[in-house]
């Protein structure tokens, strides 16, 4: 990790009204905070610390993910549930937490906590994929980043940008920004092998040149 320079972003949830996918209104928000805008399509939720009685209002009601909408031909945006959780810093940012479990370590464990549904909106190789839609889906995530932030501008969502020191994952090999993301991975139980090969060893059957 290295400290850098770089930008917290503040953004509007809108919370979800009577209709599936359509806000309850203009003014009717969560203000929420993000240093990685181009995540939001994986966010899942929205946590609040459950002593913060700035939001104890909002608890248990659902908000709209930023630009969804044009993920789908009826322009209904995905709304995520608003929920509580000790883990979130009342006094980082406006004091609600996105919560993206697919690309994040600390949400992910907040994510199975709360039995949370795990999006990858990224590749491997950092492009965004089809989970964020035909408009975004093949940028790579910084370019992403600023085309999702202009569009959240003209659609009235965003709040303010401001700068904001951060630790940031870079490769030691190749200096890149590292994304964190869930996949995948075996492992091999080697007890049994290594207790075959050790009696193929005593017994004989492989010889170690030169001797240890």
């Amino acid at each position: 990790y290295s400290e850098e320079e770089g930008k917290l972003y503040y953004f509007k949830y809108l919370v979800e009204g009577e209709e599936e996918g359509k806000p309850a209104g203009e003014e009717d928000y969560l203000a929420v905070a993000t240093t990685r805008p181009e995540t939001i399509f994986g966010d899942t939720a929205v946590c609040v610390n459950p002593e913060d009685d700035r939001f104890a209002h909002l608890v248990g009601k659902r908000v709209l993910v930023p630009m969804s909408d044009l993920n789908n031909e009826e322009g209904k945006m995905r709304s995520i549930p608003i929920i509580t959780d000790e883990y979130v810093d009342m006094e980082f940012g406006t004091g609600a937490l996105k919560i993206t479990p697919g690309h994040d370590p600390n949400d992910y464990e907040i994510g199975k906590k709360h039995s949370l549904e795990i999006m990858n909106v990224m590749n491997k190789d950092a492009t965004m994929n089809a989970n964020c839609g035909d408009r975004y889906a093949g940028l790579d995530r910084f370019d992403a980043r600023d085309k999702l932030w202009t569009d959240m501008e003209e659609a009235g969502l965003v709040i303010k940008a401001e700068p904001h020191t951060q630790r940031v994952p870079r490769s030691q090999r190749g200096g890149e920004v590292i994304e964190p993301l869930v996949s995948k991975q075996w492992f091999v139980k080697t007890e049994g092998m290594g207790a075959k090969a050790l009696e193929a060893v005593k017994g004989g059957d492989i010889k170690i040149v030169p001797q240890r």
